[in-house]
């Protein structure tokens, strides 16, 4: 008896635990949006067809980062300064993705590319 009820308190802990962890979770009208001006599933060039295997690898973390909802890369950072998560329309979530692929990928840096130059190359806009 005192074996099954630690293992029952054990069984109770850890689903506790293992229960709070939040996978990173992209808001879906944004991926589908990103996905549809980007993502060519067809892709003839190079840069298209890596570009989205990368996208089909990183999901979520093509503006995200980590397992946490609120850690986002810097394009997810980008995108957070115009789009809020409750935002569904898709002709504002497509003028965010114009928006954000004009600015610098890296803020402090006046060399660095820009996100759509990133994105042009095949690669992931917040990096890999």
């Amino acid at each position: 008896m005192k074996n099954f009820c630690l293992l029952v308190l054990c069984g109770f802990v850890a689903g506790t635990l293992f229960g709070r962890v939040e996978p990173a979770r992209a808001v879906d009208a944004f991926k589908k949006e990103f996905e549809a001006k980007y993502v060519k599933k067809d892709g003839g060039s190079d840069e298209e067809k890596a570009l989205a295997a990368a996208v089909s690898k990183a999901k979520c973390n093509v503006c995200h980062v980590g397992t946490k909802k609120k850690d986002r890369n810097d394009y997810g950072k980008a995108l957070d300064t115009l789009l809020d998560k409750k935002d569904k329309d898709s002709s504002k979530i497509q003028e965010a993705l114009d928006k954000v692929s004009e600015m610098k990928s890296k803020s402090d840096d006046a060399a660095s590319p820009t996100f759509g130059e990133l994105i042009k190359q095949g690669k992931l806009p917040g990096g890999e």
